[in-house]
C-alpha cells in the first residue's frame, strides 16, 4: 500500500484530566500516515485521482482546535475517523504527541492504526 505522510502538524486544544490542563489550550503534535493506492494519481497526474490531503488536514485541524478531550487516545481516535471518511484512504496511522505532558521528556504520545473495516464498525 502506498502512503501519504503528514508530519508534525501543530495544533492547540484543551487536553488532559487535571484542572490546570483544562484551563488553557495546550500544544499537540499530530503525525498521520494515509495508506492508499496512488497509482491512478501517479499515472494520470489528475487531482480527482488523488487523495485530497489538504482537505483532510483542514478537517483535522478544525476538529482539534475546537476539541476538549480528556485523553490523547480519544483525540487520536477522532483524527483517524476523519481520515477514513475519505473513501480513497484504506488505512491510517495516527500519532498524537503532547510535548508538555512529562517533565524531562520531549513528548509523550500515542499511536493508533485503523482500517476501513474498523471505521465501519466491523471486526
Amino acid at each position: 500500500m502506498d502512503r501519504i505522510i503528514i508530519e508534525d502538524l501543530a495544533a492547540r486544544c484543551i487536553i488532559g484530566i487535571d484542572a490546570d490542563e483544562r484551563r488553557e489550550k495546550q500544544d499537540v503534535v499530530i503525525n498521520i500516515v494515509l495508506e492508499t493506492d496512488l497509482r491512478a494519481a501517479g499515472k494520470s497526474d489528475r487531482f480527482e485521482n488523488a487523495v485530497d490531503y489538504r482537505g483532510i488536514k483542514k478537517k483535522v485541524l478544525a476538529m482539534v482546535e475546537g476539541s476538549q478531550y480528556f485523553l490523547i487516545e480519544a483525540l487520536a481516535e477522532r483524527v483517524a475517523e476523519i481520515c477514513l471518511e475519505n473513501p480513497k484512504v484504506k488505512r491510517v496511522v495516527v500519532r498524537v504527541g503532547k510535548p508538555s505532558a512529562l517533565r524531562f521528556a520531549r513528548s509523550v504520545g500515542v499511536e493508533i492504526a485503523r482500517g476501513r473495516s474498523e471505521a465501519n464498525g466491523e471486526s
